[in-house]
């Protein structure tokens, strides 16, 4: 897998959304493994590095979340990358905070992102489905996924989780989607916030 594309939207407003736990996931990487500076290219930020001993790209899409396929496709286009080499990181309602789950191809379960993806290059790319938990009512996913978050979560979920993804991402680009996920489960267990003293829930 050659293309690793982190989702998000861009600039400090959205910087620490839940939303944009994509782009997090890929700033970790690239700290992990030394990448240089990202740079503008391809409607998006990329970075260049070495991860498991081959030349792999970071992506940072810049064109807002509901317009990422156009960034992706040009960076695909250019490289000449198919969508099998593909991976893409992003938020997941469906998943409790903290758990991950890879999959390649599949629908964009309402998310503008991958939806955008789907049009431009079809759907079979790898995702890695970052847990973000929903908020219990669909009227309140907009304004819940572009949320912070919380202080509790920031410190005991996602600074460990996307440390423990970095840590293992040489088995996914390397075409090992099971070794990868349950290495990532044997690092990290998301721990219940519910039972935390002082949670911050929106």
């Amino acid at each position: 897998m050659r293309l690793i594309v982190g989702l998000g939207n861009p600039g400090p407003r959205y910087a620490r959304n839940r939303h944009n736990v994509g782009f997090m996931a890929a700033e970790a990487i690239a700290r992990r493994y030394g990448f240089p500076a990202f740079r503008d290219r391809f409607k998006g930020e990329l970075a260049e590095g070495v991860i498991a001993g081959a030349r792999r790209l970071l992506l940072r899409p810049q064109t807002f979340m509901n317009d990422s396929g156009e960034s992706v496709l040009a960076a695909m286009s250019f490289y000449k990358i198919p969508p099998e080499e593909i991976v893409v990181i992003h938020d997941e309602l469906d998943l409790r905070p903290g758990k991950v789950r890879v999959k390649r191809g599949g629908g964009s379960a309402g998310h503008n992102g991958l939806r955008s993806i789907d049009a431009m290059i079809g759907p079979d790319y790898w995702r890695v489905r970052i847990g973000i938990g929903h908020p219990g009512i669909k009227e309140l996913v907009h304004p819940y996924v572009l949320q912070n978050f919380t202080t509790d979560e920031a410190r005991l979920i996602v600074a460990p989780l996307l440390d423990a993804i970095a840590e293992t991402i040489p088995l996914l680009v390397d075409g090992a989607p099971d070794a990868f996920m349950s290495e990532v489960a044997r690092r990290f267990t998301p721990p219940d916030l519910d039972a935390e003293e002082g949670d911050e829930r929106p």
